[in-house]
């Protein structure tokens, strides 16, 4: 290895620390790479269940859990959900059943049997696929927008409006663009029969849609972040920024909790091929436990941000990670089924080694877009334990391992079936904690570890939509394994995660004719025949019991959505969306981030305040003294969320009377809808 330059020498030695990991083999290729995004399951409303890859159980859907191919979610009757991958927002409405074909780095292919989704894309790479796959045609984003795709209960009737953006709809032999304020209705399934309107007005789906949008567009957490971290917009109500010397702008979370941790509060499950993930309790718990860095400031806890896009410099992606964390090992911590794993948050700049079989630029990548370390060390370090495997370094500890509470140890049992860790807690001595020996868990999953901690639901859907064929344009991969085959093969490997490759010899051997048996690929169609609004493009008329909306009496018989309100997806050459209270809405946003601000201070001096009587209490070594402190110090932090809560409602209260007084007649141009259809 070469000599580096001195300001390496310290970086190096954190880099190394990470050869505890079980023996991790070397990938040449980066196409054995996992990918590097992941989908979030961000919200629910009412019955929603989720089905993972790979198994036949529908449990109830649990927020913050990682979603990837061949994972599955059913809402029920007046039920709603959210996802986000990157940039881009998927919501869910009633009675809908939805799965990812395959998500990868370059390809978002949906299928949705029954229902309604509305995507939200704010940015599309050259060579980026984004598709939704219906029972008789797949519709293909061409460009960023927002679109909404129902599918009616008999599976022959989809209809797709294209607020802003550009799409095209194959099947049937045929291929359609849709353009922007068009409301598409396509029925037939050997041949389609197309129909367009304009697009209608709003329903309260689509209002819906509009209010989780704008929280996107005004959240405060958006500066200091990738765009592509997903779960920003969650951070501006449970926490605050603060500028850190050493760190930049950090956020720090309000939590109730004195003592509160890092990977404490949340469980364990297992997602292939990245293997055991953190799946976080709290509703803001994704962006700081899968992207960026954890570290103490002033004795609490500060999350800091994957760095953000940089001006003139190339734009990379931040690379989604399991969990970021380093595991420890000892008497105490013993690593199989029966004894207990503990692990620590990792700390600025130390870098993350994943457990999996990954290539050198992987290893680059997910560490240069989660924190700021030199690209030449990590190559080194690649290079020397991952390759050569010359390095075993002992007794090197990391920042947070001497950190008072920040390791989090459970049995092994909790850890492999998905159990709350914060009420399976194995308490270490700290002592033990900061000599103690690292080594990443080589443990089974076990069925529970796959499905999660939602519980068996009742609620899926029905029989019919099981085994409902959609159509392709571009071709998925084939089902995922069964849990049972990808469980037997990680205990042959040793406990560790498979690679992709010893992952694909698992799949059925004639991949052509059992890739997907509920996919039918539509053929290649040379011309795309353009439709002009007002158009009926059929071999015969659509009837109206035909269509989505007859079949389906609960979905909206206005399919459309509003206008788009920022992006690069207003309708080309549309009138701009002036906002008659761009100025009010821009002043009541100042207005509540300056109450955060304020807030956020007036938090920090409490918690000043008490790491100060934490320390001065530990000195007198009296436990029922200690417990008293930190009781009253609980009842205080709950106290101050209340009084933040109340602040804010009434803050909020008042912009909204503001905002009716400053609304402009109900017949005014700008109060006006799009004209609904005659269908």
């Amino acid at each position: 290895m070469r000599k580096l330059a001195p300001k390496f020498v310290a970086l190096l030695s954190l880099l190394l620390a990470v050869a505890f990991l079980s023996p991790l083999r070397a990938v040449a290729d980066d196409e054995e790479d996992p990918p590097t995004r992941v989908a979030r399951l961000s919200h629910t409303d009412g019955a929603v269940s989720f089905n993972p890859a790979g198994t036949d159980d529908w449990v109830n859907a649990v927020i913050n859990r990682p979603m990837t191919t061949g994972d599955k979610l059913w809402a029920d009757n007046d039920s709603r959900a959210e996802l986000h991958i990157g940039s881009a927002s998927l919501r869910i409405g009633s009675t809908t059943g939805f799965s990812f074909l395959n998500l990868t780095d370059n390809v978002a292919q949906i299928q949705i049997t029954e229902g309604t989704i509305r995507v939200r894309v704010k940015r599309l790479e050259e060579n980026e696929t984004f598709e939704i796959d219906t029972p008789n045609l797949a519709f293909s984003v061409l460009r960023p927008g927002t679109y909404r795709v129902s599918v009616n209960e008999a599976g022959d009737t989809t209809v797709v409006s294209v607020v802003g953006g550009e799409g095209e709809v194959t099947g049937g032999g045929q291929a359609y663009s849709v353009h922007p304020q068009q409301t598409a209705t396509f029925t037939g399934t050997d041949q389609l029969n197309a129909d367009v309107q304009e697009i209608a007005g709003e329903d309260d789906f689509d209002q819906w849609c509009d209010q989780r949008d704008s929280r996107e567009d005004h959240s405060s957490s958006a500066r200091y972040v990738s765009p592509d971290v997903i779960g920003y917009e969650d951070l501006d109500d449970y926490g605050g920024w603060r500028p850190v010397p050493a760190y930049g702008t950090v956020w720090f979370p309000h939590t109730a909790m004195v003592g509160w941790a890092p990977y404490h509060y949340g469980h364990w499950v297992y997602i292939a091929p990245w293997g055991y993930t953190w799946v976080e309790d709290e509703p803001w718990g994704f962006a700081p436990f899968h992207y960026g860095r954890w570290v103490v400031v002033g004795g609490v806890w500060g999350w800091v941000p994957a760095p953000a896009p940089v001006v003139g410099v190339a734009y990379v992606r931040p690379v989604y990670a399991p969990a970021l964390v380093a595991w420890v090992g000892g008497p105490h911590f013993g690593i199989g089924v029966g004894v207990n794993v503990g692990w620590f948050p990792l700390g600025p700049r130390e870098v993350y080694m994943p457990s999996y079989p990954v290539s050198r630029a992987y290893v680059t990548n997910i560490n240069v877009t989660n924190t700021r370390v030199e690209t030449t060390v990590v190559n080194n370090y690649y290079t020397t334990v991952v390759v050569n495997k010359q390095v075993n370094v002992t007794n090197v500890t990391y920042v947070n391992q001497h950190v008072n509470g920040a390791v989090t140890a459970t049995s092994g049992a909790s850890f492999t079936s998905g159990q709350s860790v914060s009420r399976n807690v194995v308490h270490v001595d700290q002592r033990e904690i900061v000599s103690a020996q690292v080594a990443a868990p080589a443990i089974p999953p076990t069925r529970q570890a796959f499905v999660g901690a939602g519980a068996v639901s009742n609620v899926r859907p029905p029989a019919a939509l099981a085994n409902r064929a959609v159509v392709a344009k571009t071709s998925p991969p084939p089902p995922p394994v069964s849990f049972d085959r990808q469980q037997a093969a990680i205990r042959a490997n040793g406990g560790r995660p498979i690679a992709a490759a010893q992952y694909r010899q698992l799949q059925p051997a004639n991949t052509q004719a059992a890739a997907r048996p509920n996919v039918r690929i539509a053929p290649v169609v040379h011309t795309v025949t353009p439709i002009p609004p007002h158009s009926n493009v059929a071999a015969r008329p659509v009837q109206p019991n035909n269509s989505v909306n007859a079949n389906r009496p609960n979905v909206p018989n206005n399919a459309g959505n509003a206008p788009a309100r920022t992006y690069s997806d207003r309708p080309q050459g549309a009138r701009p969306n002036v906002n008659a209270n761009a100025n009010l809405e821009q002043q009541h946003q100042q207005q509540l981030e300056n109450l955060r601000k304020q807030q956020d201070l007036e938090r920090q001096k409490v918690e000043q305040q008490q790491v100060k009587e934490q320390q001065k209490v530990q000195t007198q070594n009296d436990q029922q003294k200690q417990l008293q402190v930190q009781q009253k110090q609980q009842q205080q932090l709950e106290d101050l969320e209340k009084k933040h809560d109340t602040q804010q409602k009434q803050l909020q209260q008042k912009q909204a009377v503001e905002k009716q007084n400053n609304k402009p007649p109900a017949n005014s141009d700008k109060d006006k809808k799009p004209p609904k259809s005659n269908r």
